[in-house]
């Protein structure tokens, strides 16, 4: 009998799947585990943080079968997010992923210089949106609806801790994400000097 796929909590059991989805989703959408030698690099800056710091707010799309084909992470105070991610995520990760000396030089010590900037998360213009999120489905189950359903669970999440808005960047080059987003309710936030960034924002109420 095939089960129907559903949203539920985030369980430690659920690391390794999250760690999978964010690498066969972070080359703007498709697969980056051509791009860098360390495939822990992707979700030791855009997933496995937020389920370590606050699993509260971690959603998985379970595809009936236990196994999570699809997340939403994020946190409800991006400032507070930025201190814990120095404090207590960092040094888990410096001795896999050493911090690069003097100006990266090419795509993996570029993002890994990311790991050791969690303060370029902190932008004035995103201060009425303080609550951020990622949010990522291997591309079987992309256009299925089941984005909006993870997008409810994280939302309502964060009207339950009293958080009434909440904002995301996504490459602009991702035309596909950027319609998602638009169809449930974001807005363009504008932001000095983005370089290949678009910010997102909208309210907590409800789901578009």
């Amino acid at each position: 009998m095939t089960h129907a796929a559903y949203v539920r909590s985030y369980r430690p059991a659920d690391r390794e799947a999250l760690a999978d989805i964010c690498v066969r989703t972070a080359d703007n959408g498709g697969d980056s585990r051509h791009l860098y030698p360390d495939p822990g690099l992707m979700p030791a800056l855009f997933a496995e943080p937020y389920a370590h710091l606050h699993p509260g707010l971690a959603f998985v799309l379970d595809d009936g079968s236990g196994r999570a084909v699809g997340y939403v992470l994020g946190t409800a105070d991006t400032r507070r997010f930025v201190e814990e991610f120095r404090s207590r995520w960092l040094p888990l990760v410096t001795d896999r992923f050493p911090e690069p000396e003097g100006e990266p030089v090419g795509r993996t010590e570029e993002m890994t210089a990311l790991l050791y900037r969690p303060e370029r998360m902190i932008l004035p213009e995103l201060d009425a949106y303080p609550a951020h999120l990622h949010i990522d489905l291997l591309p079987p189950w992309q256009r299925r609806g089941h984005g909006r359903a993870l997008m409810d669970a994280f939302l309502g999440a964060l009207r339950a801790r009293g958080t009434e808005a909440v904002h995301l960047s996504m490459l602009t080059a991702n035309t596909p994400a950027r319609a998602f987003y638009d169809r449930i309710g974001f807005h363009e936030i504008a932001v000095p000097d983005p370089g290949p960034l678009t910010f997102l924002g909208r309210s907590t109420q409800g789901c578009a």
